[in-house]
């Protein structure tokens, strides 16, 4: 019987197999919940060259990663498709605005109201569902979006302002999640596409720096041009984690390792660059927990309930033997797979509940939601 929400690996894969996607999904949602520390290394550079280099370094490494597995045709498709190449555009704009915001952040010594960003995004994102595209809510989830617009509140007594880095960072993840639900790529081709749009720019910028002698890349000694170069590899790694995961473990599985991130650059920006907390931060962030708790009771209880009812049906339309079926070659039967996604803390599995965090791209059609940073 194929049931989503028990725990263990996707339907038609071993113990062995889910386990491999366990480490995977710790090893991509870890990282991203680590890359506060990697941020500060490509000092002295700003935060636009180190966006900029991004951008440039990412294409490099997901192309040259395309060239090797020889995956192209979807290139060919999208650029027959006018109104999908806009949104990709829309995607990469969005995004840009997502990781300068990020990078400036954490350099700037705001790693905690960073991580705030990816805490509430999975309720920004219901709450775009909501205004949007006209979703219903249950009530469970109305009171988790309440005490989420609860806690900004507070937070934004406790800060003298309102947490605009937060704001930023969760909604443009939302609205990058809401985009990319419209273009249907999957995560390293829709990484290729949108560095692809954005390398023209962030080159032409390398080059005026450059130009007036302000380009680090090219004054900072090999070691730092190393560093800077690698931004490539640290976007496109945990993505490749992440892929291996989402076919692996349950929606459900994912969605709940997604809260690592925010949590570990919480915790960093606490104990390792000792950013201030006074009662009323306290206060905000424990609404904002309160909130997930409250997502997160209410996506796996309905994430069971749909599982008991439709797991009868799915085992007769799948046998033993049809173990690709279902969604996205993950093997979970399609009634079954939309139950669970429905589920996933942070809203639909094809939006982000938090996202490259701060600066991965949206998994695959079909898996739960990835982060950004």
């Amino acid at each position: 019987m194929s049931d989503v929400s028990k725990e263990g690996p996707v339907a038609g894969t071993s113990k062995g197999e889910g386990r491999i996607g366990l480490l995977n999904g710790l090893a991509a949602y870890g990282m991203w919940g680590l890359v506060p520390l990697f941020w500060p290394l490509l000092k002295p550079a700003g935060a636009t060259e180190i966006l900029a280099h991004r951008m440039v370094w990412s294409l490099v490494f997901v192309a040259a990663a395309l060239l090797v597995v020889r995956r192209w045709a979807w290139a060919g498709e999208l650029l027959r498709q006018p109104r999908r190449l806009g949104l990709v555009v829309i995607a990469a704009a969005v995004i840009t605005v997502n990781w300068g915001v990020y990078i400036w952040a954490v350099n700037s010594g705001h790693v905690v109201e960073a991580s705030l960003g990816y805490f509430i995004n999975p309720l920004v994102t219901i709450a775009m569902g909501v205004l949007i595209l006209k979703e219903r809510l249950r009530p469970t989830q109305w009171a988790a979006v309440g005490v989420g617009v609860a806690a900004v509140l507070v937070l934004a007594i406790g800060y003298g302002r309102p947490p605009w880095i937060s704001l930023v960072l969760a909604f443009s993840f939302a609205t990058y999640g809401l985009v990319k639900k419209k273009v249907g790529l999957g995560g390293v081709e829709s990484l290729a596409a949108e560095t692809a749009v954005q390398f023209l720019p962030a080159l032409a910028y390398l080059l005026w720096l450059g130009a007036h002698g302000d380009l680090t890349f090219a004054t900072g000694g090999p070691g730092h041009a190393a560093l800077l170069a690698s931004t490539g590899v640290v976007t496109a790694i945990p993505l490749v984690c992440f892929g291996a995961a989402a076919i692996r473990v349950p929606l459900s599985t994912l969605g709940l390792l997604q809260y690592l991130a925010p949590v570990f650059q919480f915790l960093l920006g606490v104990v390792y660059f000792h950013e201030a907390m006074p009662a009323e931060r306290w206060a905000g962030f424990a609404l904002v927990w309160l909130a997930l708790v409250l997502l997160t009771w209410d996506a796996l209880r309905t994430s069971r309930r749909a599982a008991r009812a439709l797991g009868p049906r799915a085992t007769r339309s799948t046998g033993p033997a049809e173990s690709t079926g279902g969604t996205e070659g993950t093997g979970v039967p399609e009634p079954v797979a939309a139950a669970a996604a429905a589920a996933v803390p942070g809203g639909a599995c094809d939006l982000p509940g938090i996202a490259d965090m701060p600066g991965a791209p949206v998994a695959e059609a079909g898996t739960a939601p990835l982060p950004k940073p």
